[in-house]
């Protein structure tokens, strides 16, 4: 009897998703747990697997078909086998049939981030070639991409990246078109709707690092060895702070349902955070509750997660407050835009040494300019300024983080 496989049960905020790529073919063996296909949502990528050891006999929808919650994509049957006559003439060539099941065993017990399997059946590689740099040798997106240019730069046909359309313009230059990723569109639908259909305004501080510096500077070695490695980095010192700087500020913590406003009683901090898929802002929960190394180790465990495709929904989903760092990429001046229903956003930037005057001397000191955007239609421009110069001064004076002032 036929197993059937159904899509994942999607949350109320995805409505539907699409069959992103399928790594088993109709007669194809597979084993419990073993991946079949990927689901793209606006949000993130889900991994379907078997449920039961057998033979994939159908596929209900295709790469490119939209799925909704508990649709059927497939039949698998259980200890069943396709194509037997063809399995025994295969057979007759022994050697090249051995060796390419090995491999086919082989690929199939690789660890692979969602990312690096789409790239590797894209360009046709053998994935059992392909050196791990992730952890527990898992193959990551950059892997592929560095083993193709390595194949590359060895005079060997660089596989061609499927792209939907490649065009010669009048004087030969090539141009790819190449469609928008679920994730990106999304992405893009949701910013131009923040700047729509908010009244958003940014206000502008800087703050002196050198206190962190200083910490970061004489206690980073301790700290890692207290905490089983974890590095202490900036975010956490801006995760605190704005924690309690929410706290008092409880406008900013909340956001708009239709005419009504929503004061949360938590503080769930989203990190935006870059991938290979664009831009997502996983969620730390109850970030209140969390110390300098807690918050480090969820961000780093999140960020990983992000650049290898593994978010749950759960984890980008919800958050009343955004913190944005676009000095990790060298900005120095930036307006970052909200993240709906919530009502604030913090921009970090680049910190850079600049003259500036204390107590009438010029001194040089480690600067960072600091962006508050904000829905004028919740929070004031009063609250707003307030809010930002708080965490302006909880991070020139991290002491005020332990006695709460």
């Amino acid at each position: 009897m036929a197993t059937e496989i159904k899509a994942p049960l999607l949350p109320e905020s995805v409505p539907d998703g699409t069959i992103l790529t399928w790594y088993k073919s109709v007669g194809d063996t597979v084993k419990m747990d073993e991946l079949l296909a990927d689901i793209e949502t606006d949000k993130v990528v889900i991994e379907v697997a078997s449920p039961i050891d057998g033979t994939l006999t159908e596929i209900l929808k295709d790469s490119g078909d939209i799925i909704v919650s508990n649709e059927a994509i497939a039949r698998v049957e259980q200890g069943s086998s396709i194509g037997n006559s063809e399995t025994a003439t295969t057979a007759l060539a022994a050697t090249p049939a051995a060796t390419t099941g090995e491999i086919a065993e082989l690929e199939n017990n690789l660890i692979t981030s969602p990312a690096a399997k789409k790239l590797i059946e894209e360009n046709r590689l053998a994935a059992h070639s392909i050196m791990g740099s992730g952890k527990g040798g898992r193959i990551t997106k950059e892997d592929v991409l560095d083993y193709i240019r390595a194949s590359s730069s060895q005079s060997v046909p660089q596989p061609k990246i499927s792209v939907a359309s490649t065009e010669n313009t009048a004087k030969g230059r090539i141009e790819e078109r190449v469609p928008m990723s679920r994730l990106r569109a999304k992405v893009a639908d949701r910013l131009l709707e923040a700047v729509q259909t908010t009244a958003m305004l940014t206000t502008f501080n800087e703050a002196n690092m050198e206190a962190i510096i200083d910490i970061r500077t004489r206690y980073k070695d301790e700290f890692g060895e207290a905490h089983s490695g974890t590095r202490l980095g900036f975010m956490s010192f801006f995760v605190r702070a704005c924690t309690e700087a929410l706290k008092r500020f409880p406008a900013v913590n909340a956001s708009i349902d239709g005419t009504d406003i929503v004061y949360h009683g938590y503080q769930d901090i989203g990190v935006a955070v870059s991938s290979p898929r664009g831009l997502v802002v996983p969620v730390l929960r109850n970030a209140d509750h969390m110390g300098l190394a807690q918050v480090e180790r969820e961000i780093n465990k999140l960020a990983e997660k992000a650049r290898d495709g593994n978010l749950a929904i759960e984890e980008i989903t919800g958050g009343t407050f955004t913190i944005s760092n676009g000095g990790v990429f060298g900005s120095l001046l930036s307006t970052p835009i909200l993240n709906p229903p919530q009502t604030a956003i913090l921009g970090m930037h680049k910190i850079q040494d600049r003259p500036m005057s204390v107590d009438g001397e010029i001194k040089i000191l480690p600067m960072m300019y600091l962006a508050l955007s904000y829905d004028h239609r919740m929070i004031d421009g009063k609250e707003a300024v307030q809010f930002l110069d708080t965490i302006k001064r909880l991070i020139e004076d991290p002491t005020r983080l332990l006695l709460e002032i």
